[in-house]
């Protein structure tokens, strides 16, 4: 199974389609990321990314979802650790 996170683009450097990277933030984390597979992708953009690569862009709305489920599971498996521990 593979895991795709989504981040968003916080500047972008190159001009070749195949070496264009981008800092890209996941919660604060930055990346360098490539965006050969989405040359329309511009700051402030979501990406989903896996292994260092820009699958595709996302609205904000899309991320924002995507981050909620994230924050879910983590509050579920704390819950769960806690559980455990007691």
């Amino acid at each position: 199974m593979c895991l795709s996170v989504p981040g968003k683009i916080l500047s972008i450097k190159g001009d070749d389609p195949l070496t264009r990277s981008a800092k890209v933030s996941f919660g604060g984390t930055v990346k360098d990321i490539n965006l050969a597979y989405v040359p329309e992708a511009k700051i402030d953009d979501y990406v989903i990314v896996h292994v260092g690569f820009a699958l595709n862009t996302i609205d904000s709305e899309e991320a924002e979802k995507v981050f909620k489920e994230i924050e879910q599971i983590q509050i579920m498996e704390k819950k769960a650790y806690e559980e455990d521990i007691s």
